[in-house]
């Protein structure tokens, strides 16, 4: 096919055509998809609203219309209320000191001296983010958590690998 000619064969012929096809009008509009939720009903053309459902082009979820200037207001769809205004969650405790104490594993493995005390400032913000969240004004429990593990592993392997290193570095000097 050529490039400027889609459907054409470069020769000059017509793609096969299925003869039981009906013809394709350009101009047409598409067929309508259903919305979503609506099941076509005996006696209803697919797609069409059944008795009980807004005519096409209005919007079954609509709501009273509010005035300019204020916000809308749409349903909490049984969800929990957030926190009330004014008060926000302070959640960084716990998410800084899970960074870190992913930070202070790997740390531990490459280069101790920095993964001890990463593992050290991830287990204090652990702590920290695990008193925000029993007091209220966090959310994050699972982060602080993981902040504590994470944090404590790190010092492990740091001081693990410390003890390696020192070990092979004594090993490589007796020698």
């Amino acid at each position: 096919m050529q490039p400027g000619y889609p459907g054409q064969d470069p020769y000059g012929q017509q793609p096969n055509q299925d003869p039981t096809a009906q013809p394709n009008d350009p101009y047409a509009q598409p067929p309508q998809a259903p919305q979503y939720g609506q099941q076509p009903t005996s006696g209803q053309p697919y797609g069409q609203p059944t008795s009980g459902q807004p005519a096409y082009g209005q919007d079954p979820y609509a709501q009273q219309q509010q005035p300019y200037g204020a916000a809308p207001q749409y349903p909490t769809a049984g969800y929990p209320a957030g926190p009330a205004q004014g008060q926000g969650q302070n959640n960084t405790m716990g998410l800084a000191g899970m960074i870190v104490g992913i930070a202070s594993i790997v740390l531990g493995l490459c280069c101790p001296l920095l993964g001890v005390p990463a593992g050290i400032v991830a287990v204090v913000l652990g702590v920290l983010g695990q008193k925000k969240v029993q007091a209220g004004e966090a959310s994050n429990a699972g982060q602080a958590r993981a902040a504590l593990i994470c944090g404590a592993v790190g010092v492990v392997v740091g001081i693990v690998s410390a003890i390696a290193g020192a070990a092979i570095n004594m090993n490589n000097f007796g020698a």
